[in-house]
């Protein structure tokens, strides 16, 4: 993989996901994260679900959210999620989130990474990617 593989996925704020000041409540960031990994995951061609049944779990085991900008009820903003390295034991994806604003413009949001480490199921042991993960990350 010599460039990062990366996908783009919108997300329309909904009223559920403000606090009481009439912005994006923190911890919704990292379900906006979650949005953007499984839709990379899947634009790979090797979905979640077929990791599962390949006897992998890819558990969280580090996130990290820096606040730009707030974003507000019905904003509509691209989560782009980025794999910059070739996976061996764990798997880092960073984010950006921004916002579409009028005419076009872009606002930065949030950027952020997490971490999860390849686990197998029956073991709960950390295992290396799949050939068949490690190959569609290469065909991207």
């Amino acid at each position: 993989m010599t460039d990062p593989v990366s996908h783009a996925a919108r997300i329309r704020v909904r009223y559920a996901d403000t606090d009481q000041m009439k912005i994006v409540y923190n911890g919704k960031y990292l379900e906006y994260f979650e949005v953007g990994r499984t839709e990379l995951i899947r634009a790979l061609g090797y979905p979640y679900a077929q990791l599962e049944r390949d006897g992998i779990l890819l558990p969280l085991v580090e996130a990290h959210c820096r606040y730009h900008q707030p974003a507000r009820y019905d904003d509509l903003l691209t989560v782009i999620s980025e794999v910059r390295e070739i996976p061996r034991s764990t798997l880092r994806i960073d984010y950006r989130i921004v916002r579409e604003d009028n005419g076009g413009k872009q606002t930065l949001i949030t950027t952020g990474y997490t971490v999860h480490a390849f686990l197998d199921v029956e073991r709960q042991r950390p295992v290396r990617p799949t050939p068949a993960f490690l190959a569609a990350l290469g065909n991207s």
